[in-house]
Order: structure tokens, then sequence, then C-alpha cells
């Protein structure tokens, strides 16, 4: 995460003219100045008011911010941040008024200068400066993404975001979240909660596009008490293609590489009493050592695996691809044996690069797919890890 914050940096200046220059005054107190009379004859009817007012602070990020102009027409708008960032907005139809399109980010200086024209012609400008609020820490609503800047990833990877406040204000949210592929396709967010929004685009990702995540959520108000943090972009890159399946009938595990049969590994899937999910699972993590505890999945006192090696999971209620070293060989490829993982053989510490399960391992990305087949049991939730291909796509751009 990252919090970009402007400068809280106020600045005030006013014009005024010189009292003493070309002044002209009758001594017989009949009429006024000659040059004063001539600057009201040519003075423009037209009038420009700036809300907030000049010197404002606390200034609400929307809602706040309007320019309007009376005996005239809005002809030039400029409404900057400290930085030089200018305020995106539209003058309307009729000239009467600007707004932003968007929001105004917090903690930050905006410098306004505004210009009308009247029926002759003639300007009349207005300059200001204002403040906007910063939120407390309690109205902060932070964004936590799964993406690294500069990684690579497996065609399968969703981008996902979860806030630590709960989001009502989601359409404000979702249009300043975008999700950009350099191959052009579309991407689409989905909200699995109030608190969690994620990304994919129709099918899996061409192998090599480059992904951008663009956050603009700084100044978005998420509830009517709290307000987005993050304005930041972060890229990462698809990499090659890999999906595999992991049939429960045959208990083997098929990889393909670009689309083509890569290995097949016999496997032991899960027993009749915990029956693997079916589905399309991504990879979501991977870690060489897992501490596995059957408590932390509601299985009471099953087991507990504290060296569980090549631990690659694939969803969040605990299904994974792992090493198994506990059972024999002879297992794998004819009898299911685990509580709902995909097992592969392995030895006690993983230090042998030559078995099935290593070299799954070291060749899988975080991204890549998982898909099971021909089990029991039911397909495996969209919002159960990363895992929203199992959701139809006229669903998934649905909410």
């Amino acid at each position: 995460m990252a919090l970009a914050l402007g400068a809280v940096l106020l600045g005030a200046a006013a014009c005024g003219g010189n009292a003493d220059a070309h002044s002209s005054t009758q001594q017989d107190g009949k009429g006024g100045s000659s040059s004063g009379g001539a600057a009201a004859a040519n003075a423009s009817q037209a009038t420009v008011t700036v809300l907030p007012a000049n010197g404002a602070t606390g200034v609400d990020t929307s809602g706040a911010l309007k320019i309007s102009a009376a005996k005239g027409k809005l002809t030039k708008v400029a409404v900057t941040a400290k930085d030089g960032t200018a305020v995106e907005g539209d003058i309307s139809a009729d000239g009467a008024s600007w707004v932003p399109k968007g929001v105004l980010r917090t903690h930050t200086t905006y410098s306004v200068a505004a210009t009308a024209t009247d029926s002759a012609g003639k300007a009349a400008s207005q300059q200001s400066t204002f403040t906007t609020l910063t939120p407390a820490a309690s109205a902060t609503n932070y964004g936590i993404f799964n993406v690294d800047a500069g990684a690579t990833y497996g065609v399968g990877m969703e981008v996902s975001i979860r806030f630590n406040k709960a989001v009502t204000n989601q359409a404000d949210v979702r249009h300043a979240i975008t999700v950009t592929a350099s191959t052009g396709e579309p991407v689409e967010g989905h909200w699995f909660s109030s608190q969690r929004i994620d990304f994919r685009p129709e099918q899996y990702w061409k192998p090599g596009t480059k992904v951008t995540l663009h956050l603009k959520l700084d100044g978005v108000k998420t509830s009517k008490t709290t307000y987005g943090a993050q304005y930041k972009d972060v890229s990462f890159t698809i990499g090659r293609s890999q999906t595999s399946v992991a049939d429960n009938t045959k208990k083997t595990l098929t990889i393909y590489r670009d689309g083509k049969l890569l290995k097949t590994y016999p496997a032991s899937l899960g027993d009749a009493q915990h029956t693997t999910y079916n589905g399309k699972m991504v990879i979501e993590e991977k870690d060489k050592v897992v501490d596995m505890d059957s408590q932390t999945v509601g299985l009471g006192n099953a087991y507990h695996i504290k060296d569980v090696p090549h631990g690659m999971r694939l969803s969040d209620s605990g299904t994974f691809a792992h090493g198994n070293y506990w059972r024999p060989t002879s297992v794998f490829g004819h009898e299911n044996t685990s509580h709902g993982c995909v097992g592969l053989h392995d030895v006690k510490g993983g230090g042998d690069p030559s078995t099935p399960a290593a070299w799954f391992y070291n060749n899988s990305l975080i991204g890549d797919v998982v898909q099971v087949v021909n089990s029991p049991d039911k397909v495996i939730q969209p919002s159960n890890g990363l895992n929203g291909w199992n959701m139809p796509w006229s669903q998934w751009v649905e909410h």
C-alpha cells in the first residue's frame, strides 16, 4: 500500500491599486476622478464566484468545489494542486458553472483561476486557494491488494483488493479502481462483499500481457464517514501459460504448458469422507514448508503435520497442492487418502528436487490454475480464494 499525500501549504494573495498613481480630483467638489470613471465604464459586467472561499481549510473532497458566473459566461477555469497536477472539469453548456469530473485528493492545497466574459466581450477573473481535509485514521479506508510491482504471475491471476472497512459507496469506489491490460482486453471487477472486490478478464490472461492496477482512491468517499487512501499504479506481467488438471478418478495431476501436455504425475486427492472441491483453483500462495493443523479447518484432531513440504494454497478454506512424505509411493495414482488436498509424492524436508511435488512447486507460479475434475464434491465457491473463474462472465459483470 502506498498513501500519497499532498503537502499542506496555504498561500493567499491580495491585489490592490496604487492610490497615488494618476489621481485627479476636481477642486469644486463636482464629480470624481476622471480615470476612475473610465475604469468603471470599461469594467466587465460579469462576476465570478468560487466556492469554497479563498483560504478555506478542511474542505471536503467532493461536492464543495463549485465555480459559477453571473452576467456572463465562464471561458476559462484552471484548478491545480500544489504539485501542478490539474483537476479535470467541464464548463456547463450555458457557461454558468464549472464542477470537477472527479473527487479532490485529501490533505492538498489547490489554486483556482477562473475567467468569465460578459456580452460585450469584457473579462473578469477570480483567483483563490483552499486546502482539503485530512481524514482521521479511524476514517481512512485502505485497500489491501494481492499483486506486487514487477512480479510475474500465471494466466489465472485475479487482482483482489480487500478493504479494512466496509464500502457502501461501491459504484464510486469501483469507478476509482481500474485494471488495464496491454492487450486491450476488458477487465471487470466483481464485489464479493462490502470489503472485497476482484478483477479479471473474461478468459485467462494471454501470456506476456502487462497488467496495471490503477488505484485512484485518495479522496473517494467509501462510505458516509470514511475516505479512500491510495493513489498509485501497480504493474505486473503474465508469464507462460500453465494449467493443470487433477483427476479424482484417474488419481493423476496432468500439467499443460502453453497448451501442450508437459507432465503427468500420480496423485492422491481427498478420501471418501473428505472429498476435494471440483473446479478451477488458482495458486494464491507458495511456501516450501507449511504447518497444517486440522483444527484450523474444523476437522478436530485429525492431523497436525508441522513440516508439509512444497505447499501451494488453492483456497482460503485450506485446499492445497502439496508434497506428501508420510504415505508410501504406492498410494499415489491408486488411492485417495488426503483431507481434500491434491497430494504428490515427496520426501521429508522436501530436499529432493526430482520428486513430483518438488518439480511441480519449482515450476509453478502464483496465478497458475489447478482444475479438479470428477470429484463427488461440489464446485468450489468463486469467493473461496482467487477462484472467480468458476463464475459465468455474465454474472461476474453484474455486480
